[in-house]
């Protein structure tokens, strides 16, 4: 068994992504481009998506799994709201409008978009603050982790415009977040998920003020990312591939994933920095 997470970094070349230069939202890396920020930036709409910025989204974290550099990603929006979903005039009206086969290879580019999230090894934090509605709460959901503000609204509204809660594998996703009821009662009627709530039911993992929201969140993703990174690649995998194994599998998968973890360096590095009485530093090897 390969271990899950590692094939790509060991097998293809790798590169840095610092210098992408994205089109249709913010990209930024920290200096030692450890920590990469999205940033969703129409403020003046709340941040919706478009047809090209959900391809773009999907590209990049794609591309991501190559990356030499990024080891955690931080996702926001500008302007005090996360994502208002997508944008009524440039993706609902010219939906309206198509036949079945687009009709389906739109909703199998947004499908897409989260397996990309969900494939790429680094992890990624969410920051929401206000309006987080329709796809932007699939985004959020979508993500490893999830800080927001009190201000946070997280709305899954897809019944209230006609059409099945079962978008972009919320109905796969949000129950193994926050329960199976809670779930189905978001689903089915579109309400506004409060900030709270969304804390309680284990959706959030904490609550911040506003102005410190990007901060906690950039503070997080540096601490996964300076923490064995190759590790993580495998608690994320893993988190997504146990979803359809039985204990007996899942154990056996653990097992064999654990112990190639303890051939890497990076282990070896926390028993040496243990047994001197210092804070180990993980290099991802």
């Amino acid at each position: 068994m390969t271990t899950p997470g590692a094939a790509n970094t060991d097998s293809k070349p790798r590169r840095p992504m610092r210098g992408y230069a994205a089109r249709h939202f913010l990209w930024s890396c920290s200096d030692d481009g450890r920590v990469a920020t999205i940033t969703l930036n129409r403020p003046e709409r709340r941040n919706p998506l478009t047809f090209d910025s959900y391809a773009e989204l999907r590209d990049l974290f794609r591309a991501l799994v190559d990356a030499s550099d990024v080891r955690a990603v931080v996702l926001t929006g500008a302007g005090g709201n996360f994502c208002s979903g997508g944008d009524v005039f440039e993706i609902i009206e010219p939906l309206t409008k198509m036949g079945p086969p687009e009709l389906l290879a739109f909703t199998r580019m947004t499908g897409d978009l989260v397996k990309a999230m969900r494939d790429c090894p680094q992890p990624i934090v969410a920051a929401v603050d206000g309006t987080c509605a329709g796809a932007g709460a699939i985004l959020a959901m979508a993500s490893d982790l999830r800080l927001a503000t009190r201000g946070a609204k997280t709305a899954f509204l897809f019944t209230r415009v006609g059409l099945a809660g079962c978008d972009m594998g919320a109905c796969g996703i949000l129950p193994r977040i926050i329960g199976h009821g809670r779930a189905a009662e978001l689903l089915f009627t579109g309400r506004n998920m409060t900030a709270d709530e969304g804390v309680a039911w284990g959706f959030y993992s904490r609550l911040v003020a506003p102005d410190a929201l990007l901060g906690e969140a950039t503070a997080l993703a540096r601490s996964l990312a300076d923490g064995p990174v190759r590790a993580h690649a495998v608690t994320k995998a893993m988190l997504n591939r146990e979803w359809a194994m039985g204990i007996d599998e899942l154990l056996e998968a653990e097992a064999q994933a654990q112990a190639q973890c303890m051939q890497t360096r990076d282990f070896r590095r926390a028993f040496e920095a243990f047994a001197a009485k210092k804070a180990p530093v993980f290099e991802g090897d």
